[in-house]
């Protein structure tokens, strides 16, 4: 199914009688059961005002047509949506809709936050078939702003996006990256630390282990680009510039995590502390690791069928299986299994916005 029109899209819902599985672009796929519905024929820039730093988008609006409109007027998504296709290997389109859904975030999340920092307001079809509208279209009008940042990361299971609302930000003057050699991840997240506690406004802190080198990211005007990129080198003992072409290249590539674009083996995506991340790492065994927002992320990539959740023990974080094949994904599961009271609560609020049960059903929870 491959609605046109929000009233389309919720008889669809309204008409279903089993499960349905949600679709954007089709980057994304995990390997739910159930009826495709498709958001692709919902596409469409409704509103965008570039100086009020806001747009309004219908949710199967390509990411690329977004972000062309946004290049026109110098702006742009501040939170760095990271493209899951090659890793993944994919076809489709992003869509800003399955932006919001996966509350995606590339390396810039250390100083900007994640998607659902950025939205508004949303449209959206619920269980039963109703549209809802919740927030508002401007930094000024944002009623119901908590259920907005609900909606954002519930990967399609509380309800069926059909129009976002969010802000953007004006696209600095130029960028540039500090690489600097580290012997291990200690040395690295210890490094990154230290930066991102500086006053000098990082927005990418990452860890290459192939490359043996911390990286640095700032932004903004040039003079004070310049000075800021001096003034960690000092207060680091080292560094060397990397120049703008090179720079935007380097972090694109850690968004995408492109190292791991067409190896074999499964992906595995950790949210931890910073500070727990070099031992956690040294557990998880991996065949290659990758580590962004100082440390906060490691994208790890091991063998096929394993269960790195056993691996990894104890943490303060979570583990999600990116990349896997279908009877892998159906043993672990795509997300870390919730503890019990977070579990109640995660179903109370499935069962109130879709109490047919027919959104993505399994995919959570």
């Amino acid at each position: 199914m491959t609605p046109t029109s929000e009233a389309e899209l919720g008889e669809a819902v309204r008409q279903a009688d089993g499960p349905l599985a949600i679709r954007g672009g089709g980057t994304r796929l995990t390997g739910q059961a159930g009826t495709p519905l498709s958001l692709a024929g919902l596409r469409g820039i409704s509103l965008y005002e570039p100086g009020a730093l806001t747009m309004v988008a219908q949710a199967g609006t390509p990411l690329a047509e977004v972000e062309a409109a946004l290049a026109a007027e110098n702006q742009r998504l501040a939170f760095e949506p990271m493209d899951a296709r090659g890793l993944l290997a994919t076809g489709g389109e992003p869509t800003i809709g399955g932006v919001f859904a996966a509350n995606t975030a590339g390396p810039r999340r250390v100083q900007s936050g994640a998607a659902r920092d950025f939205l508004l307001g949303v449209r959206y079809i619920d269980g039963l078939g109703r549209a809802i509208k919740n927030g508002g279209r401007v930094m000024k009008n944002v009623t119901g702003y908590d259920l907005v940042k609900l909606m954002a990361g519930s990967w399609g299971t509380l309800g069926v996006l059909s129009e976002v609302s969010f802000k953007v930000l004006p696209r600095p003057e130029t960028e540039a990256t500090l690489r600097i050699a580290v012997a291990d991840a200690g040395a690295a997240v210890r490094l990154l630390s230290k930066a991102l506690g500086s006053p000098y406004e990082v927005t990418g802190a990452a860890y290459d282990p192939v490359q043996g080198a911390a990286l640095l990211r700032i932004e903004g005007f040039a003079t004070s680009v310049a000075y800021r990129a001096g003034e960690l080198t000092k207060l680091l003992g080292a560094g060397e510039v990397v120049e703008v072409e090179a720079s935007a290249a380097l972090w694109a590539a850690i968004r995408d995590v492109a190292p791991f674009h067409g190896a074999p083996g499964d992906v595995w995506r950790l949210s931890c502390k910073p500070s727990q991340a070099p031992a956690l790492a040294a557990r998880l065994e991996a065949e290659a690791l990758l580590f962004d927002w100082g440390g906060g992320l490691i994208w790890a990539r091991v063998p096929e069928g394993t269960d790195l959740r056993a691996r990894a023990g104890d943490y303060d974080g979570h583990a999600t299986l990116m990349r896997a094949a279908p009877d892998t994904r159906s043993r672990l599961g795509m997300f870390q299994p919730q503890l019990a009271p977070l579990a109640a609560i995660e179903a109370g609020l499935r069962a109130k916005f879709d109490p047919r049960g027919i959104f993505n059903p399994g995919l959570m929870g």
